[in-house]
């Protein structure tokens, strides 16, 4: 099928600009938050390609030394000649962007968005209802390097999207997607810990040291009762 659907980033740029929430996590960490990254009938689009067009897959994961699947759906699309990418034990078929034409729209978009960005990977979530989700992990992996830049597009159900610092204890948590995320003691300083709800045709940045730093899910939400699919671009550092 040759499906050419164009991002189109909303009219009214200034307006958008005004609701873009930008978060200091301290420490050279920091989250940009676009709700409005693309027009809300365009994001649709997208969002009804993405559901019926993507080879979804819900692969087993090795987690702590036993099997468990991974509770939502994935894809990976990756430029040419880049290391292969493995988390949990599972390494994912690399997919080329001219496989699904539209992605590469979306990415174009991306890249208009962050001028001087560069993003040559994306993984693919999708969230069938309130029962999938992702544990608290980090994109620490090597192949990101120290500092890297992730964007998270999102599409269909809105989902909370929470951010906690690291302790000395939680620096080590590996992702563990067979375990929901633990509620937040209430001691816990605000300053500790972020959420942001992502709308459909949102954009999310998390910068600097935020990896390094910080963990981050997408919980279970029981009154989340339709998909959600998530896009998540990546610079992969070349060997």
């Amino acid at each position: 099928m040759n499906l050419m659907l164009k991002a189109n980033p909303n009219p009214n740029p200034k307006d958008d600009a005004k609701k873009t929430r930008t978060v200091d996590l301290g420490n050279g960490s920091s989250v940009i938050y676009v709700p409005r990254f693309l027009a809300y009938d365009v994001a649709w689009e997208f969002f009804n390609y993405l559901d019926n067009h993507i080879p979804w897959t819900r692969p087993t994961l090795r987690v702590f030394g036993r099997s468990c699947t991974q509770p939502r759906d994935t894809c990976y699309v990756a430029s040419a000649g880049l290391p292969d990418l493995i988390y949990s034990g599972y390494q994912p078929h690399a997919y080329s962007w001219d496989d699904f034409p539209p992605l590469k729209d979306i990415l174009d978009a991306v890249h208009k968005m962050l001028p001087g960005s560069t993003f040559n990977s994306l993984l693919l979530n999708r969230y069938k209802g309130g029962n999938d989700y992702v544990g608290w992990h980090s994109d620490d992996e090597k192949l990101y390097g120290s500092t890297p830049e992730i964007v998270s597009v999102s599409f269909g159900c809105e989902r909370d999207f929470i951010l906690k610092k690291k302790s000395g204890k939680s620096s080590q948590e590996r992702r563990s997607d067979d375990k929901p995320p633990l509620k937040r003691s209430r001691k816990s300083s605000q300053d500790d810990q972020h959420s942001f709800m992502l709308k459909h045709g949102s954009l999310l940045v998390m910068t600097g040291n935020t990896q390094r730093d910080w963990l981050h899910s997408v919980p279970k939400r029981a009154k989340a009762e339709t998909a959600r699919i998530n896009l998540t671009f990546r610079l992969v550092l070349q060997e």
